[in-house]
């Protein structure tokens, strides 16, 4: 009785004589970090508050009973009834979009597996992702690794344009998957309705005879152009002052001006500009008008700073207002990705395109230009954008991505394409993937993901993984998969146009053969892993020289295919280039 009457004299004191009450809190996450700037609505009054810099509140209302609401960006908002004489303390928790949004995304993981770092190269104003090379991993402790899958060939074009110019390539800017799929090796045609054919190859190693190299390679399938549901098409075109050289706004205009050539009637084009400031420079416009789209495009200068991040924002609102339900929507952005007005980190342009995500609008990445290149903000665009990316360093690459390998770059077939693939034990004692690196960053994170990519129509898609097999079953026997099978595939995907995921399993078989008895493209992708290897000094090469790797690339070549031709010519440039040690020195280690 005496604590009822001690409360309630209490209470007497909050209450001033003309009715009010005063409600105070705070407002702090699952961590128990208060939050300053949460919006608390007050149902009775419908008036907001909010949360001050201590993430603490106080509140004047009129009823001693009340309802509650609070909202902040990335947490789950809360509605609470409260009674104003006591003290609240509100948590909110982390909502599972932002959780999503704020893991790094890995191009390959396997599980519980910890990495090292390694040392960072610099190549002028230019970016490039720090990459972590993939090392050997035991099958028995680590028998399952997973990977991305996209149509990525920008390494392959930029490498290009390095050796052409007689200089070394910055390590990180080499990513031997883009390489290797630059040529679209083994392409076999997927059997009635699938999306995918799936095949495997084993077989002995060019470079260290000790191991084997396990082939997984996927071709998707090809639609007919004729057929395909229209497009709606923005291009995003930098004009700014930073483009005004023969290889960058020329270059791209030409580009866009083939690729306007071979649109149809049921497709529309519409043009952003960023210079200066950003304009909409051609509203949509029908594919029948050709004309009209190549003036356009032909009237365009350079000039003025690079507002990026609002021409993005620019692009998707136009996107999204001409959108065609079941086309193809897609914004083309055509830049060296030197954004320096608004947002310009990594980290900021990667939230923006995530947030644009899931409208069914993709974004193609064209990069152009050298000494300021900014090829890691690309490379992240295209990914969070749901796209592909590839670098122009001439015309012929231009024609090649906008022209010859139309659908390939700009009609998916699936989304959020992953591999996951999980190694026989008592067949395999140790592997690893080649190419497919992750960036410094994401490794540290303990929570990062494996993100999928796109893939487009009649594209192939390979990954390589060199194997060290196992002579003798290991001691633990209950781990031990006892089928003849190398290993097992799970190819999971979502088609275009479709939101449930689908998945393809596949058994790897043991067919291993010597290398020289197994299908060329096969061989020549070995050539091609081997000079992405050496251009990052991979201390998995076993020292293999560039005359070792030039003879094992001739005897593979096909003589009448232009690219692989040219691959030799790179070849031969290499070893010109890092014929001198001291070249090699040429970017600097911090």
């Amino acid at each position: 009785m005496r604590n009822f009457i001690t409360y309630f004299f209490l209470s007497l004191l909050s209450v001033p004589v003309f009715g009010q009450f005063y409600l105070r809190g705070e407002v702090k996450d699952e961590k128990n970090s208060l939050l300053s700037g949460a919006k608390i609505f007050v149902h009775s009054s419908k008036s907001y508050f909010t949360t001050g810099s201590s993430g603490s509140f106080g509140i004047t209302l009129k009823n001693l009973y009340d309802s509650l609401t609070v909202s902040l960006e990335g947490y789950e908002t809360v509605s609470l009834k409260i009674k104003a004489d006591q003290w609240q303390v509100i948590v909110l928790k982390i909502s599972e979009d932002a959780v999503n949004k704020s893991k790094n995304k890995l191009i390959s993981a396997t599980k519980n597996l910890h990495n090292k770092n390694e040392d960072k190269w610099h190549a002028g104003e230019e970016t490039y992702f720090q990459l972590i090379e993939n090392d050997f991993v035991n099958s028995i402790e680590y028998p399952s690794t997973g990977f991305s899958l996209n149509i990525n060939k920008a390494s392959y074009s930029n490498v290009r344009r390095f050796l052409n110019n007689g200089s070394p390539v910055p390590p990180d800017a080499v990513r031997i998957e883009e390489l290797v799929n630059y040529f679209n090796l083994h392409y076999r045609e997927p059997s009635g309705n699938n999306i995918f054919n799936v095949e495997t190859q084993l077989a002995s190693c060019p470079w260290n005879s000790e191991e084997q190299l396990l082939y997984v390679n996927v071709s998707a399938k090809k639609l007919n152009l004729n057929k395909v549901p229209p497009g709606n098409f923005v291009f995003l075109m930098d004009v700014s002052g930073s483009m005004d050289m023969p290889n960058r706004l020329p270059l791209i205009k030409s580009a866009f001006q083939l690729f306007v050539k071979n649109l149809r009637p049921i497709d529309a084009v519409s043009i952003v500009t960023y210079g200066g400031y950003v304009k909409v420079w051609l509203t949509p416009t029908a594919g029948s008008e050709q004309k009209k789209i190549l003036e356009a495009i032909e009237s365009l200068e350079a000039e003025g700073d690079t507002p990026g991040e609002s021409a993005i924002r620019v692009a998707y609102n136009l996107a999204r207002k001409t959108f065609i339900p079941d086309g193809n929507n897609r914004i083309i952005l055509a830049t060296d990705g030197d954004f320096n007005v608004g947002e310009t980190s990594e980290k900021a342009l990667e939230e923006l395109v995530s947030q644009q995500r899931q409208t069914g609008i993709y974004l193609t990445c064209l990069g152009v230009g050298m000494g300021n290149f900014k090829d890691s903000k690309l490379q992240i665009l295209a990914k969070k954008g749901n796209g592909n990316y590839a670098y122009l360093d001439d015309m012929a690459e231009a024609e090649r991505v906008l022209v010859k390998e139309l659908t390939q770059t700009f009609y998916s077939v699936a989304d959020d394409v992953s591999m996951n693939i999980e190694f026989n034990p008592s067949l395999v004692k140790k592997y690893r993937l080649i190419g497919f690196d992750n960036k410094k960053e994401s490794l540290s994170d303990i929570e990062s993901e494996v993100e999928g990519g796109e893939i487009g129509s009649g594209s192939t898609m390979m990954a390589v993984f060199e194997i060290l097999p196992e002579k003798q079953a290991p001691a633990s026997s209950n781990l031990i998969n006892k089928s003849n099978n190398i290993a097992s595939i799970d190819l999971s995907y979502v088609p275009h146009n479709e939101r449930v995921k689908k998945q393809i399993k596949f058994d790897v078989l043991d067919n291993y053969l010597p290398i020289e008895k197994i299908d060329r493209d096969y061989r020549f992708a070995a050539a091609v892993a081997m000079f992405g290897l050496k251009l990052k000094d991979s201390k998995y090469l076993n020292s293999q020289d560039w005359p070792f790797i030039i003879n094992f690339s001739k005897s593979v070549a096909d003589p009448n295919a232009y690219l692989e031709k040219e691959f030799l010519l790179l070849l031969e440039k290499a070893k010109k280039t890092y014929g001198s040690k001291n070249k090699k020195k040429k970017f600097l280690i911090f």
